[in-house]
């Protein structure tokens, strides 16, 4: 057995979850990441993907809040994922939200050269690697138009990585157009409940004086975003497609269980 420390839980594995092509490693932002127990209901896509997969995939969650292409490659997080990498394996690899900070230099990288160039760097190392890339465009925020459609707030950036999944024959998962589509068919108030929208008279400890966030997931938006990536990833038809469950009733759920265990 193999035990790996997360955020101070144990999660053990069977031995043979870290064969090679067995792990799918994360490279992304707040919204894939995982969050200490303090921080709930707020919750990353990756940490629910777990929900997704059977004892015999691993999943490294390598996304950290507030990092883009640039920062996440400055900061040698690149380096570590890298690391923990073995022939076979898989990558995602979200980034935009914060390449798109302008205002902040160590984040900013502008769509058609820094951000190109950091997702072909990426594509490279793991090929090299002898690893398996997949291109995840940006998940949408809870942004709706005029006429009540979700908005794509980072279309210059899902635009490059959509132009390089079709140059370098790399896998992609249009997050960005999956995720709209799932707004669109909650609607602008409804999918209120998927972001952090509290109130203070809820009573939530993590935000005691209430917040309206429309870019971070509650419990079940995390969860039903994992779906969208699983569903994704088994339309890739891949090597670690086969081992993605078809029937996924963690991710499915229609109201949150309170904690963020695959039930």
């Amino acid at each position: 057995m193999v035990q790996i420390v997360l955020l101070g839980v144990i999660l053990t594995f069977p031995a043979n979850a870290t064969a090679p092509g067995s792990t799918i490693l994360i490279a992304g932002d707040s919204t894939a990441a995982d969050y200490a127990p303090a921080r709930y209901p707020q919750t990353g896509w990756g940490t629910m993907l777990r929900c997704a997969v059977g004892p015999d995939v691993r999943i490294l969650n390598h996304a950290m809040g507030g990092r883009s292409t640039r920062s996440f490659l400055a900061e040698g997080r690149w380096d570590a994922l890298r690391a923990d990498m073995m022939p076979g394996d898989t990558v995602l690899i979200q980034f935009g939200h914060n390449d798109a900070s302008r205002a902040k230099p160590l984040r900013w990288a502008p769509a058609q050269t820094d951000y190109r160039d950091n997702l072909l760097r990426f594509i490279r190392d793991v090929r090299i690697a002898g690893g398996v890339p997949v291109l995840v465009t940006p998940v949408a925020r809870h942004n709706f138009g005029p006429g009540g459609r979700a908005v794509a707030d980072f279309s210059a950036w899902s635009g490059v990585m959509r132009d390089l999944a079709l140059k370098t024959g790399t896998p992609m998962i249009d997050l960005e157009a999956r995720s709209r589509a799932w707004l669109d068919r909650a609607g602008p108030e409804a999918s209120r409940s998927l972001y952090l929208h509290y109130s203070a008279e809820d009573n939530v400890a993590a935000f005691p004086k209430g917040i309206s966030d429309d870019t971070h997931f509650s419990e079940l938006g995390a969860r039903q975003v994992a779906d969208l990536v699983a569903d994704g990833l088994k339309s890739l038809a891949l090597p670690i497609s086969a081992k993605i469950s078809g029937s996924r009733p963690a991710l499915t759920r229609t109201t949150a269980l309170g904690r963020m265990d695959c039930q």
